[in-house]
């Protein structure tokens, strides 16, 4: 692959990232984040499970050392993102792949996957129990989800959104 092609990547996944980390604070209550969710599944349907995955890392990243986030933001998004590219790529390149794939990854894989990252980072064995962060995270990601759906509406009507699309997906 060219280097103008891997350019032209490595600019929307930078936008896509400044995107999430824009949008996500924005609807944010403690513990869910569905702006987060949307960015994943939308960014699944882009960019494909790698750069989706960079996305979410990064992000979840930005808003632990900007906004002062505990780790959720790493745990909840990144289980997400990935699951989100792969049922994306998985179900033929369908929207419900991707929307599955997030609530699955964030609402159960991530918010079980938080509970021993916040016992270490806080210490409070005692006060934490295992799906002490599932309702919230399926919240989260359902609703970004339902959001993501409603969006990908506009999307599709988009010539560019399929070029980019054809930029990510066209080795897959």
């Amino acid at each position: 692959m060219s280097t103008r092609y891997n350019t032209k990547k490595l600019i929307i996944l930078a936008m896509m990232i400044a995107l999430d980390v824009v949008l996500s604070p924005l609807f944010r209550i403690e513990g869910m984040a569905p702006m987060s969710s949307v960015m994943n599944v939308i960014g699944a349907m882009l960019l494909g499970p790698f750069y989706v995955t960079v996305m979410a890392t990064v992000c979840g990243i930005i808003r632990m050392t900007l906004l002062g986030i505990p780790p959720l933001a790493l745990t909840g998004a990144i289980f997400g993102a990935l699951l989100a590219g792969l049922g994306y790529k998985h179900f033929g390149k369908s929207i419900f792949g991707a929307m599955i794939g997030e609530i699955l990854g964030t609402g159960l894989i991530g918010s079980l996957a938080s509970y021993p990252v916040m016992v270490w980072f806080t210490g409070a064995q005692q006060e934490l129990y295992w799906f002490v962060y599932t309702p919230r995270f399926f919240g989260g990601a359902i609703s970004g989800s339902v959001i993501a759906w409603l969006f990908f509406f506009k999307l599709k009507t988009i010539k560019i959104v399929e070029d980019i699309q054809t930029l990510f997906w066209m080795h897959e």
